[in-house]
């Protein structure tokens, strides 16, 4: 009886907790201007529903959820044999899944800067994991969304594209809702004691008026354990639903942008324990014979697919598969840290390279996209896409005009079974290390180069016969070098933040 009792109040504190902490509230700001406004849309009527009526948005709901450092092979979807997923595997067989979907980077602060901006990492602004900001001339996805689409716009998790007071906070990037992490050291820790929230409304159950700051969570104070960032940010976005669904108030549809700290390890507790996945429990992976480093990563993963199907089910009870359309990525490939060898369970599935790499374990990431009565379900799509192609496909569905100032095109054809027609000639990625210099590489077809510092000759692979990258050919092929060598010189713009630089002579063997 007394268990019973503390797994009660266990719940309680954290549902309550994370109520606190997530915007029950009807009430937003004034909607801002974007940078870019589109041509202005006719006036919509909206008339009160009939008693029963369902009110569907006159675009979907877009929930896009991105996963911290998940590979290529750790979803069953994707390969995995020993990591259970069965939510994700069910979004994928409900809609489509891409086998050749490439990151924005193989590091994450450059990845969701391409995520948002639609640019490669040879134009948009962020292109390291060196503190920085979103500018004020950056346009990102909410801020289109607004306008005339009039979207409302939540995220949750994890940012890293603007400190607090800074051009690039989420409440000047046009999010009327925001909690989550202000960088990577914030994210760290599974069991955080405090969320960045910005809050304007001030009703609705839950709400506690204006926020914007930091705010303490008193559950994991004093080295307490009762709130794990998963399962709150799962909390959060299943109240985002509830909140913002277009049948609550109003027939405008929401955009949730929810970014999990999973399955990235706990840097400090790696360095005190040697394993750094930090999880509330083995759960089914507590009896098998695996070091424990790596029945926790997998089942840090397998929470993670939890937390996903809690957001499903709280669509499906709400009647709302067929006016959301769901995206499901990663930020880049698996890491190599925590104390866990991503090829023990072939996290990069049959690729060479992970995270913070150009081979294709650090850069080609699971997509997953379903839109009930929209997308075919069970199918695949093996056409090359990346993360810059991410925001054109949103405005699409918006049926807003892409901008011209992009690298991205939008995939919405494929997903809607018809023929795509713009595709892309060249895939282009830089890196940026303060003691290893910068790195290249770019696709075309099936052909890759990869320089790995400047000064270096580039290596090509073939990945339709050597998707390891294991056979560099650049000498049988100087043809095809010289193609991508003039490609890289008209690749990217100049950047006094991360320019093209020489590794330090100090640095060492390289990454």
């Amino acid at each position: 009886m007394k268990v019973m009792l503390n797994k009660l109040t266990f719940t309680i504190v954290v549902y309550v907790w994370a109520c606190f902490l997530t915007f029950l509230t009807i009430q937003a700001q004034p909607t801002p201007t974007p940078a870019r406004p589109s041509p202005p849309s006719q006036p919509r009527a909206v008339l009160p529903p009939n008693p029963g009526e369902r009110i569907s948005p006159e675009t979907p709901n877009i929930i896009l959820i991105v996963a911290d450092d998940l590979g290529w092979g750790d979803l069953g979807k994707y390969g995995q044999k020993l990591i259970k997923t069965p939510y994700i595997d069910k979004l994928a067989s409900e809609g489509m899944r891409f086998t050749q979907f490439y990151a924005g980077s193989p590091i994450g602060n450059a990845s969701r800067s391409v995520l948002f901006t639609g640019q490669h990492t040879g134009h948009t602004y962020i292109r390291g994991n060196e503190p920085a900001s979103l500018r004020t001339i950056d346009t990102i996805i909410p801020r289109y969304l607004v306008g005339n689409a009039r979207y409302k716009t939540i995220a949750l998790g994890k940012w890293n594209l603007g400190h607090p007071g800074s051009p690039g906070e989420p409440r000047k990037m046009h999010f009327h809702q925001w909690m989550g992490f202000v960088d990577q050291s914030h994210a760290n820790n599974h069991y955080p004691v405090q969320f960045w929230r910005y809050s304007p409304g001030a009703a609705g159950p839950g709400s506690y008026g204006y926020r914007d700051g930091m705010v303490d969570f008193h559950p994991n104070a004093g080295g307490q354990r009762r709130g794990y960032s998963t399962d709150l940010l799962t909390y959060a976005a299943v109240d985002s639903i509830k909140t913002y669904h277009p049948q609550h108030h109003t027939p405008n549809p929401f955009f949730l942008y929810l970014h999990y700290t999973a399955p990235h390890i706990n840097e400090k507790l790696h360095q005190k324990t040697g394993n750094g996945w930090e999880v509330p429990s083995l759960g089914r992976y507590g009896g098998e014979r695996w070091p424990r480093e790596k029945r926790s990563k997998a089942a840090m993963i397998s929470h993670l697919d939890i937390g996903v199907g809690k957001i499903l089910h709280e669509l499906k009870k709400r009647k709302l598969d067929e006016d959301t359309l769901i995206f499901f990525t990663s930020d880049n490939g698996p890491a190599h840290e925590g104390g866990s060898n991503p090829a023990f369970f072939r996290s990069a599935g049959p690729f060479r390279g992970t995270k913070g790499q150009l081979h294709e374990g650090g850069i080609r990431v699971p997509m997953i996209v379903r839109w009930t009565g929209k997308i075919n379900p069970n199918t695949v799509s093996e056409t090359m896409f990346a993360h810059w192609d991410v925001l054109p496909t949103i405005l699409s569905a918006a049926r807003l005009p892409k901008p011209r100032e992009i690298d991205g095109i939008s995939f919405m054809p494929t997903l809607l079974d018809g023929e795509q027609k713009a595709k892309h000639d060249y895939l282009y990625w830089e890196t940026h290390w303060h003691e290893y210099g910068s790195r290249q590489a770019a696709r075309k077809g099936d052909w890759k180069v990869i320089r790995k510092t400047l000064g270096q000759p580039l290596e090509l692979y073939n990945l339709k016969r050597d998707p390891s990258e294991s056979q560099n050919v650049a000498r049988n092929n100087p043809e095809i070098i010289k193609d991508f060598e003039s490609y890289l010189r008209s690749a990217r713009t100049g950047s006094r933040l991360w320019p093209i630089r020489q590794p330090k002579p100090t640095a060492g063997k390289q990454r």
